[in-house]
């Protein structure tokens, strides 16, 4: 029986893949015969040929987070206890700074379209205007900050794999706070030079350039929003406190 190299369970086998999304807490994921009607009769697709739309179909009807490229659906792990902790304390210091200046933050999972064929789930998601068109109910088609919380079992995941996608979708900036070392990396994008400019050496499409990386006795700063700043020794010591 063949194992999916992203997803960890059996792919080859269709009622094995009926009740893939099962094995984690049997009878609590895909229970109804409304949502596995909804996969064309109850078989998924193989890995390489879902589209977007059956993505989100997927996704409408499980309690995983799961991610999106080019065919192949990526199950992310669940979160610990001090990625919620930390998560959660970002989430209140944004929150708490630009909602009273009409901005929307919102957390993991709501999905986030890179561009068609390719969806990820960021931890934070932020957008300076309530009533900007990329914000719709089921994805959103943009933003203006996003964040994640660094995941112990694949760093590489958020410093290397997200960076381009992010920049790939022109999300002005992105924050990566990584527990293990109690940093924060702000990154801003930068577009790619013009044709007549460019060396062989350059990036071809716009990429991140790092803004700072802030430890404990420093202050977190946004390029897009003047004044968002965010302590870094308050953020991590939620993980201990539970604020």
């Amino acid at each position: 029986m063949a194992y999916s190299k992203r997803l960890k369970w059996p792919i080859a086998h269709p009622v094995s893949r009926l009740y893939a999304f099962r094995m984690a807490e049997p009878g609590t994921v895909l229970s109804s015969q409304a949502a596995r009607d909804a996969f064309h009769g109850g078989v998924l697709p193989r890995q390489g040929d879902w589209s977007d739309e059956e993505y989100l179909r997927l996704t409408d009807n499980v309690n995983r987070l799961v991610e999106f490229a080019d065919g192949y659906i990526q199950e992310l792990p669940m979160p610990t206890r001090t990625h919620q902790l930390v998560l959660g304390s970002l989430y209140r210091r944004f929150h708490s700074w630009l909602a009273p200046l009409g901005g929307t933050v919102l957390f993991a999972p709501l999905r986030l379209r890179i561009r068609p064929g390719k969806f990820r789930e960021p931890d934070l998601l932020v957008l300076g205007e309530t009533s900007d068109i990329r914000s719709r109910d089921r994805y959103w088609l943009g933003a203006d900050l996003v964040l994640e919380v660094v995941s112990p079992d694949d760093p590489n995941r958020d410093f290397v794999v997200k960076r381009n996608d992010y920049a790939e979708a022109g999300i002005p900036e992105y924050w990566i706070a990584d527990p293990r070392n109690e940093t924060i990396t702000v990154l801003k994008l930068v577009a790619a030079p013009p044709l007549s400019n460019r060396r062989g050496d350059l990036p071809k499409q716009p990429a991140y350039a790092e803004q700072g990386i802030y430890a404990r006795g420093q202050t977190a700063a946004s390029v897009l929003f003047d004044g968002l700043d965010i302590d870094v020794a308050s953020v991590f010591d939620a993980s201990n406190t539970g604020q």
